[in-house]
């Protein structure tokens, strides 16, 4: 089985001997260049018995080899390649070697053959839901990547993978040191144990959230805003309710993010998401290796289990948690693009939040 669609119609159009389709099916897509070791040449050119000649070889996003501490893959795109290109009678092996594989012709017809594709393709958006069918599907590594996955779908990567890189390598390393602070495994360690304990949630929100929560369960509830309205039915709210989390409450009934009088019981699930790309960034900038990620990413998930009870609270958990951190209440850019993650994961029927238990 292809590990994601992209090699799903790349084998397609090999099978049906369909060049143009062979291009199309990777002209919008990240392609992963091995980089080279000290002492190596910079392009890792080879002779291939396939084709009788030179190759220069890359792999899709899917066929990247299992983690490995000293391996790294530089990210290219078809338009870079073939802009770049070092000589007209080499080819482009992509996934030498493998059932995915396709050899395609790079003399400067050819290679403005990939240009006038991938403008006709475009680049590949955010916002879109990946599954890896060799990765976990199942069991509590599965379900703390999902707690993930919105990252992932922001970015259009598969939302259950442990490995060789998120985006790749450098840019992973970039994100830990621009964004969090990150330089080295003990700060990478530092900062999943405060993401973990929900130092990074918008506090006041996150207080007068759980004191709802407190008051409804003192007052015989179950302390889950959304399994049972509440009296106001959505109007109004206890007094010490920041009055942006009332708007934003407000207005996910309106959109479908929270039920008729559902109410939000947490925003922790903004740092556990966050929590699970850490681990992945910090793989691929090689702070952690595997069986650290994979204990890290349960945890994860067991953190979720004791403040929500369903993925449909943790993802308006998420939901409110991202608008706080990054809309301000002005409902624009952000706030559309936190409702596109929500209704992808939890509408989509292959989503993570549809078919795996929550616990």
């Amino acid at each position: 089985m292809p590990p994601t669609d992209t090699e799903r119609r790349l084998c397609e159009a090999t099978a049906r001997g369909d060049g143009d389709g062979q291009v199309a099916a990777i002209a919008g897509e990240d392609l992963y260049l091995a980089a080279p070791q000290q002492g190596q040449d910079p392009l890792p050119v080879y002779d291939d018995p396939a084709v009788g000649g030179t190759c220069i070889p890359v792999l899709t996003r899917g066929m990247l080899p299992p983690w490995q501490p000293q391996q790294f893959f530089d990210r290219v795109s078809l338009e870079e390649l073939a802009q770049d290109w070092p000589n007209d009678k080499w080819r482009l092996a992509v996934n030498p070697g493998t059932p995915c594989a396709a050899y395609l012709a790079a003399t400067p017809a050819h290679r403005a053959g990939w240009l006038r594709i991938r403008a006709q393709v475009g680049v590949r958006p955010g916002g879109l839901l990946v599954t890896h069918f060799g990765g976990p599907l199942h069991g509590p590594v599965a379900r703390g990547l999902a707690c993930g996955a919105p990252l992932a779908v922001h970015h259009s990567v598969p939302w259950n993978e442990l490995g060789t890189a998120f985006l790749d390598p450098a840019t992973d390393a970039a994100t830990l040191r621009e964004q969090w602070s990150v330089t080295e495994p003990v700060s990478w360690q530092q900062r999943l144990e405060e993401l973990l304990a929900g130092r990074f949630a918008p506090a006041d929100a996150e207080a007068a959230l759980r004191a709802r929560a407190d008051r409804r369960g003192a007052d015989g509830g179950d302390g889950h805003g959304e399994r049972e309205a509440p009296a106001d039915a959505g109007h109004t709210v206890a007094p010490d309710l920041p009055e942006l989390v009332t708007r934003y409450e407000e207005r996910f009934r309106a959109d479908g993010l929270l039920p008729a009088g559902g109410q939000v019981v947490s925003v922790v699930a903004l740092d556990l998401a966050h929590a699970v790309a850490l681990v992945r960034w910090g793989l691929g900038a090689r702070l952690c290796a595997p069986p650290q990620a994979e204990q890290a990413v349960q945890r994860a998930a067991a953190r979720a289990g004791e403040v929500y009870g369903s993925w449909e609270e943790f993802a308006a958990g998420y939901a409110l948690g991202r608008v706080l951190a990054f809309d301000h209440g002005w409902f624009g850019a952000a706030y559309a693009e936190t409702v596109h993650l929500h209704r992808v994961l939890t509408q989509d029927a292959s989503s993570p939040w549809r078919g795996l238990p929550f616990a």
